[in-house]
């Protein structure tokens, strides 16, 4: 049994998926006590366990706030303790319960500083050397309403190879919004996914206005959790959610984790910027989206140069504000998916959830130069009843004058986001779409009797924009879990598994390429974190890609929570990094 600075800050630390009026208030406090994470509780959706804090700082100093706002805050606070109180009675979604969303190996962490010569099985290939690092949601703070799984403040996990020694830490971002959360000793930011539905999260909206209007919160700074993706470019490494800029994180000399803070590539950067930017492998550069939900123009296109210099952006029509978590690129064009699932902030005032599937609209695919300075030239291409949360490659085919994209089609759309009856598929599916006819046509890359939901993943990195023969992807079952990874050959379907085991999971395959001059696209290695939900003990695997055999495996000194995106950055990149 591991000891664990976990705490119910607001809530009892076992709870039924109904948040009940057990609850401690919202303007209550206790001070901290040690408590402990049962590994057997790891199997159970209803029990919960959060830090009392997450790291061993002294008490935050009293807030400099003056009379009016003391007494503005008490107010507001007991506005929101009755807000609490009245969602009680009502049951939660699944998609928006705490015990569902951050349960067992989905439940959060604290923070571990570095730890020193793993232990290591079998032999750690050469070319893995450097640090892995990952991303995922592990929530400071208890929640006192509903909580989606994306909901969660960021954590990066990174593992530091130099041959076979290696070390291991945990840090959560430090983004502004943590900051002052942690200073006011609770959560006050609304959560986009997980409280924002209804008549409940207009409350919380206003809320949370009124109190940036006193002067109690500040979002100026921005409002993300920095959670998602992780990119090194340009000599930084950053951590990125698509509702914030991102945040540029340091691995020390000592293999640690440092924030350095919120980057904006020297004043470049004026918005958000989506957590999926592609870099492309030929010629460095760069390319992102930018997506809004309140004002045109809903989307906008721009790209770095390898040094860190932004173009104009350009602003991309929409009716629409639509959700554009991924996109991707070719060597010559930015592919970017319109799709069926949308923002109706109004569907809040009507008591519903403001992330809609339209089942009116029509998806569609925008083909854009790379070089674009206006969305004139943009063409748009129907492909009906398609929605791919990820798109895995792309790439042009001159002879057909085809546009061939890669990318696992979920349906139903809105999953993910909105309960549903039917169950969920995610099928890795080849999207071709033509530049002269504007038809685009698919086809199930997997035959019929190998179908699995594939989800989280790559192709090789250095290939990316260009005819890929392998993708490497998360064998997402039992969903939400990973049990294993696939080699899928694009072209001829064939899949071959590496499966974890019993009672084990992981989450996305990263593939680390042997030599990127190779005339073998497979040749390299698979990394991925697995856990034992039976032992409660977290690893890294080392997978032979072109054996599908495992050389190395690391022991890690704490549980790794099932995360999001990573990367690896090379021994020689990481002694670039800026400071």
């Amino acid at each position: 049994m591991a000891t664990n600075p976990y705490t119910s800050t607001f809530l009892p630390s076992s709870f039924s998926s109904k948040i009940t009026n057990q609850s401690t208030p919202f303007i209550t406090f206790k001070p901290a006590t040690k408590s402990t994470i049962n590994c057997a509780a790891l199997q159970s959706s209803s029990l919960l366990h959060f830090p009392h804090t997450i790291d061993q700082q002294p008490p935050h100093q009293p807030l400099q706030w003056n009379f009016l706002q003391r007494a503005a805050s008490t107010a507001l606070d007991m506005f929101e303790g009755a807000l609490v109180s009245l969602e009680s009675h009502t049951p939660l979604p699944k998609t928006s319960d705490p015990a569902v969303q951050i349960s067992g190996n989905f439940a959060p962490v604290p923070e571990q500083s570095v730890k020193h010569n793993l232990t290591v099985t079998g032999s750690i290939p050469d070319c893995v050397n450097g640090v892995y690092v990952r991303n995922g949601a592990n929530p400071l703070f208890e929640p006192v309403a509903g909580h989606h799984l994306f909901d969660g403040d960021g954590m990066v996990h990174a593992v530091s190879i130099d041959g076979n020694s290696v070390s291991y830490s945990c840090k959560l971002t430090k983004t502004h919004r943590l900051i002052q959360e942690r200073e006011l000793g609770r959560p006050v930011f609304p959560k986009a996914i997980g409280e924002l539905h209804g008549h409940s999260g207009v409350a919380r909206l206003a809320l949370f206005y009124a109190r940036s209007l006193l002067g109690l919160v500040d979002h100026s700074k921005g409002m993300g959790v920095a959670n998602a993706g992780l990119v090194y470019f340009n000599n930084r490494l950053l951590a990125m959610s698509e509702d914030d800029l991102p945040y540029h994180i340091k691995i020390t000399p000592s293999a640690d984790i440092e924030t350095v803070g919120r980057y904006d590539f020297s004043e470049q950067l004026t918005s958000t910027m989506i957590a999926h930017p592609k870099l492309d492998p030929v010629t460095g550069e760069m390319f992102a989206l930018s997506y809004d939900v309140i004002q045109k123009p809903y989307l906008k296109y721009f790209k770095f140069s390898k040094t860190g210099e932004k173009s104009p952006d350009v602003e991309i029509p929409l009716d629409v504000p639509t959700m554009m978590h991924d996109f991707a690129i070719t060597e010559n064009y930015v592919i970017v998916p319109d799709q069926q699932v949308v923002f109706k902030l109004q569907e809040m005032i009507k008591g519903g959830s403001p992330v809609i599937y339209d089942q009116n609209k029509m998806s569609r695919f925008g083909i854009l130069s790379k070089n674009a300075t206006t969305s004139d030239d943009m063409i748009w291409v129907d492909s009906p009843e398609t929605f791919c949360f990820h798109l895995w490659n792309a790439w042009e085919e001159p002879e057909t004058n085809e546009v061939v994209v890669i990318g696992s089609c979920m349906t139903p759309p809105d999953s993910i986001f909105n309960d549903s009856d039917d169950n969920l598929e995610s099928i890795l599916t080849e999207i071709r779409i033509n530049l002269t006819t504007r038809v685009s046509t698919k086809r199930q890359i997997l035959q019929p009797s190998e179908q699995v939901n594939l989800e989280a993943g790559m192709v090789n990195r250095d290939k990316l924009g260009r005819k890929t023969q392998f993708a490497y992807l998360a064998i997402a079952e039992p969903w939400p879990k990973v049990s294993g990874f696939a080699k899928i050959d694009l072209v001829t379907g064939e899949i071959k598994k590496f499966l974890y085991g019993e009672n084990r999971y992981g989450g996305e395959p990263f593939f680390v390429p042997s030599d990127p001059n190779s005339e073998k696209e497979d040749e390299g290695y698979v990394l991925a974190y697995v856990h034992d939900e039976k032992t409660c003990k977290s690893e890294l695997q080392i997978i032979n890609a072109m054996t599908m055999e495992m050389e190395a495996s690391v022991k890690l000194p704490s549980r790794v929570p099932y995360g999001f995106h990573g990367t690896f950055i090379s021994s020689k990149d990481l002694a670039k990094q800026a400071q």
